[in-house]
């Protein structure tokens, strides 16, 4: 099977499988989305969405956040991790919007790489979710799925597996099949057990073809 080949079966499957895949993210605004974003990082969105609904009402708004002192964020977001780190990052997050972007979250990349907290995986999901834009942000998840199945091979990084990525996923369909690898990875192709004889993607696999033979 060529890697086109591979692409098009498992982009195939997810289109008739998985048409409208969303982030379990709960958000109502681009401030909102990415303040969960920056929460989510090594936590569960189901974490997450417990604790982002009370953080909304203290501080609905990055002017509010901003100034905000540490200690009132910290407590609405102790059981999230590195809740020390996260709290730092939500502030200066926050101060940064209202200081150089007007108080609204920015639509290009190197204006959100700016942002304290945020990194390239950051970056893309805002990109994606909230501009629709053509951006793939790879995740502990995408990352392991897509060398499993076989989309990349040895991919040594992130930005690496980004750009693997996009060069085989048609633009339109970056977007979903970012949401497609994660939600495969969290509730599917797991890391420690994936659950391979209830995947629709064996015919495609390479971890799965491999451990037939």
């Amino acid at each position: 099977m060529t890697v086109a080949q591979r692409y098009a079966g498992v982009i195939d499957w997810f289109e008739h499988n998985m048409p409208e895949p969303r982030t379990e993210l709960h958000y109502q605004s681009p401030f909102q989305l990415l303040v969960a974003v920056i929460l989510s990082a090594q936590c569960t969105d189901k974490r997450i969405n417990m604790v982002t609904p009370p953080l909304f009402e203290a501080f609905p708004t990055p002017q509010a956040l901003a100034a905000a002192s540490e200690e009132e964020v910290f407590e609405l977001i102790r059981s999230v991790s590195y809740p020390n780190n996260k709290t730092r990052s939500l502030i200066g997050m926050a101060r940064k919007l209202v200081e150089d972007f007007g108080g609204e979250v920015p639509s290009d990349i190197d204006s959100l790489l700016t942002i304290p907290g945020v990194g390239r995986k950051t970056a893309n999901v805002i990109l994606s979710v909230v501009f629709d834009k053509a951006a793939m942000a790879v995740d502990t998840h995408v990352f392991r799925v897509s060398e499993r199945i076989g989309l990349t091979t040895r991919s040594k990084n992130p930005l690496q597996t980004e750009r693997t990525l996009m060069k085989y996923i048609p633009e339109q369909l970056v977007g979903r099949a970012h949401h497609w690898l994660i939600l495969h990875g969290r509730y599917v192709c797991k890391a420690r057990r994936p659950d391979c004889l209830n995947c629709g993607l064996q015919p495609y696999c390479r971890y799965w073809n491999r451990e037939q033979k």
